[in-house]
This record gives C-alpha cells, structure tokens and sequence, in this order.
C-alpha cells in the first residue's frame, strides 16, 4: 500500500468515525440546535420583529435568519471537534495514531472533516426550519456554499486546539462560554452594526464572526455591512495560520504526552 493510499485510508476512517459518532446520538448533536433556532425565530423573527419591521432594508425576519444559521454552524463545527478529539485524546488513542504512519495533517483533516460535515448539516436543518417562517431568496449561492464551508473548517480548527490544550472535560465549554457565545451575539446576527456609534462600529470591526456572518447575509440577501473581499481574505488566513499551528503542536506532543 502506498503513502497516499495509507493517508486516504486513516483520513476516510477518521471521518467515518467522526460522522457516525454524532448521528448515533443525534438526539444530543441535531436536536437540540434545531430547538433552539425555532425558539429563537418565534421569539426575535416574530414577536419582536413585528415590532421592529425591516432591518438594514429588508425584513427582520429575514435579516437574522442568515445570522442564526451561521451561529449554528460555528458552534457545531467547534463544539464536534472540542470534544471529539479530546475523547480520544482521554481515551488514549490519539496517541496510537501518532505513533502509526499517518501524518500529522491526515489526523487533522479528518477531524475538522468530522466538523464540518456536523456544521453543514446543523445548518441545513436549522435553514429548513427557517422557511417555515419567512421566505429566503439566495442572491449568491457561491458566497453561501464558500463562507459556510470556510467558517466551519476555520472553527473546527478553534475547537480542535481547545481539545489539545484542555486537561479535562470541564476545559472544551471554556471558550465557547466566555468567547465564542459572546462574540456570535456581537456579532452583527440581531443588528446592523449601522445603528452603532462610530466607536462601537470600529470595535465591532475587530470581531471575526461579524464578518462571516456579513458575507453568508450578502450571499443569502445581497446586503452586507463589511467588504467581502475582506471578509474571505481574513479565513483564509486565520485557516492557514490555525492550521499549520495544529500540526506542530501535534508533531510537538503538546498536551498528548503527559
């Protein structure tokens, strides 16, 4: 067998694994995103909305819709990597994988596959459940498919140094509590950072999930408050930069080898 094939192997084993282990409990990883995304059209998009009318020129249901399905799919793709890869971290067989021929990448594709494959599908369920309360018409479906692949790998990788840095359970909610939860609500899903003051707007321009969630509401409506070439300039480089990041620390031990 060669280089490649081994890698081919280990890669789709990897995300085999990674798929089947949150549809068999997928009472805890489907259902529960997809309740809380109803709750969250019925009481933002239709009680407040019929208050509030249209936002950013369109209406409110409408412009929180992209932002919810973008908040889903981030804190899936994280939260699947976190505490996948520190099971397996616990359980001691990430070091098996370590010592067999498989690189370091290979370990890591295939976990942050595992992401975004939970991400994605998040998402479709969560956008399906969206049209029962307002209408969506894609202005882009390139940006639409683009930004949500990106954003998912981009905190897949986030989730996957959490994993290697916590030292037990209690360690991978950490980051999601005190950053990710309060950086998504900041994060342009509920308002047009239009309506901030100048100071708020340039500090609300130093938070990364502003910016996806702006380019996945241009894709989906054609209205967007940040630049999008900006936008997929700062994924691209955040996954690069992530990236290389995780496999040294792999190839390091860093917290494998306690």
């Amino acid at each position: 067998m060669s280089v490649l094939q081994i890698q081919w192997v280990a890669f789709a084993t990897i995300v085999t694994k990674e798929v089947r282990r949150f549809m068999r409990i997928w009472q805890q990883t489907l259902l529960p995103p997809a309740i809380t995304m109803t709750l969250y059209f019925i009481i933002f998009g239709n009680l407040i909305g019929s208050r509030i009318g249209e936002m950013g020129g369109v209406d409110y249901m409408a412009f929180i819709v992209p932002g919810l399905i973008m908040m889903s799919v981030i804190t899936n793709a994280y939260g699947n990597v976190a505490s996948s890869f520190f099971s397996n971290k616990f359980q001691r067989s990430v070091e098996e994988m370590l010592v067999a021929p498989v690189h370091p990448g290979t370990i890591l594709l295939g976990f942050v596959m595992g992401g975004v494959v939970r991400g994605v599908l998040v998402g479709l369920i969560v956008t399906l459940l969206s049209l029962y309360f307002t209408d969506l018409q894609v202005h882009n479906i390139w940006v639409v498919i683009s930004v949500i692949l990106l954003s998912a790998i981009l905190f897949s990788l986030g989730g996957f140094i959490n994993a290697i840095f916590a030292t037990k359970f209690d360690d991978i909610s950490i980051i999601p509590t005190f950053v990710i939860t309060p950086l998504t609500y900041l994060g342009g899903v509920f308002y047009s950072i239009g309506l901030l003051p100048a100071f708020w707007q340039t500090v609300s321009q130093f938070n990364p999930i502003l910016y996806m969630v702006n380019t996945f509401r241009y894709g989906v409506l054609g209205v967007s408050d940040v630049d999008l070439l900006t936008s997929y300039a700062m994924l691209l480089v955040f996954i690069v930069v992530l990236s290389l990041y995780c496999i040294w620390l792999m190839r390091r031990g860093v917290g494998m080898r306690q």
